[in-house]
Order: structure tokens, then C-alpha cells, then sequence
């Protein structure tokens, strides 16, 4: 991870420090995209699994998108090389949920693998807290009781907590194609709306891309 500057950029500095200075700084977008592809392949496969799967496809192009890697550190902005999905899973013995952190690499079986094993550990024993100090996450959660057109996220009162929020909800059929809403929340002095747009964009080439991408689970 590094510190990175904005001083060759001076609008991009006033940009940032007018959004930081806000009470809520954080802004959101609810998509729908077309997970007909993946469907098909998690169906094929005997091994791939959806939740890994879309976990996989949203840190990939995550980490594609730089802001999406930034956080905010005072007046500073740090930039991280590596980010940590940690998404919402269910437990054995509440209805209450668990934490399911996992960190990303760019090995698809690999990261599945962990995925699997983490959620299974989370399901026996149940954790509801991040590492004290940490913000290279990303904060990911499910609602698949309906397919929803916007989300509000519960969060502290901390303008400096810049980790994205992405929740997926319930898919549809549309015609031939299976839609579902993808809604991603940003602080808005880190990430501009160009930037969730690009995220969109690369969230939705992986889909396209889904077979080549899992070729190894087919």
C-alpha cells in the first residue's frame, strides 16, 4: 500500500476536500446486470458455487477500478494494492448473520476454495467484527428476498469510512435473460460517478466473460 497525492491535480484536491468536509459523503447507484451467463455456468459446474462466484466477479473488478482501492486517512488518501471481500453469509443457530472475510486473489480456484472454507467456518462459529484498524475491505452483502431498486446502508457517523458497500439482491427473468440488481455505495470524495460507471462496466465484462473465467470448474 502507498499514500498517494493529488497535487498535480488541483480540482481533483478541491473535489476531495469539498466531499470529505460533508456529513454524508457517500453516494450510491442500483444497477440491474445480466447474470444469464453465470447462471448457466454454476448450473454446469459440479463444484462452482453462485455466491463465491459473484464475490469473486465484484473483487475482480474492484480491483480493476483504482478508487475502489483507496481510503481515507485523515487529509490523506492511502491506495491499496490488495482488497478483502467481506460479505455477509448465514449461521447455524440465529437468523442473525455472520462476516465472511475473504482475501482476494486473482487464482479463481484458489479464491473459491477459501471462499468455501470461510463460510462453512462462519456458519459453525459465527464472527461480527473487522480488524481493528483495517479498511481494505469491501463490505458486500446479498438480499435475495426481492429484486430491489435501492438500498440504504446502516453506518457509523464516520465521514472518513471509505469502503465501498455493494449489495446484490434477487434475480428475474427477463425475456431470455436473468437480471439482477447490483447496488454500490461510495464515499464521494474518493469515487466519482465515472468511477462506479467503470466498475459497472468491468463487473459486466467478467459476466460476459464468465466461461472463460471458471473455464477450470467446467
Amino acid at each position: 500500500m502507498k499514500y498517494i497525492s493529488f497535487a498535480d491535480d488541483p480540482h481533483k484536491q478541491q473535489h476531495f476536500d469539498f466531499f470529505r468536509g460533508m456529513d454524508d459523503p457517500h453516494f450510491g447507484v442500483t444497477a440491474e446486470v445480466d447474470i444469464t451467463e453465470l447462471r448457466r455456468i454454476v448450473r454446469t459446474s459440479p463444484t462452482l458455487r453462485f455466491t463465491p462466484a459473484v464475490v469473486y466477479l465484484i473483487a475482480r473488478a474492484a480491483m480493476e477500478v483504482t478508487p475502489f482501492r483507496w481510503r481515507i486517512r485523515g487529509a490523506r488518501v492511502l491506495e491499496h494494492e490488495r482488497l478483502r471481500p467481506s460479505f455477509a453469509v448465514p449461521v447455524k443457530d440465529s437468523a442473525a448473520f455472520s462476516f465472511c472475510t475473504v482475501t482476494y486473489q486473482e487464482d479463481v480456484a484458489g479464491f473459491h476454495a477459501d471462499c468455501v472454507a470461510t463460510m462453512e467456518r462462519m456458519y459453525e462459529n459465527p464472527n461480527f467484527s473487522d480488524e481493528p484498524g483495517a479498511d481494505d475491505y469491501l463490505y458486500l452483502s446479498t438480499f435475495p428476498w426481492a429484486s430491489f431498486t435501492s438500498v440504504k446502508h446502516a453506518m457509523n457517523n464516520k465521514p472518513g469510512d471509505s469502503v465501498p458497500r455493494i449489495v446484490w439482491g434477487k434475480y428475474r427473468q427477463v425475456g431470455e435473460q436473468t437480471m439482477m440488481p447490483l447496488a454500490v455505495q461510495a464515499h464521494h470524495a474518493v469515487v466519482d460517478g465515472s468511477d462506479l460507471g467503470r466498475f459497472y462496466q468491468s463487473f459486466e465484462k467478467n459476466l460476459r466473460n464468465c466461461e472463460e473465467i471458471f473455464a477450470q470448474f467446467l
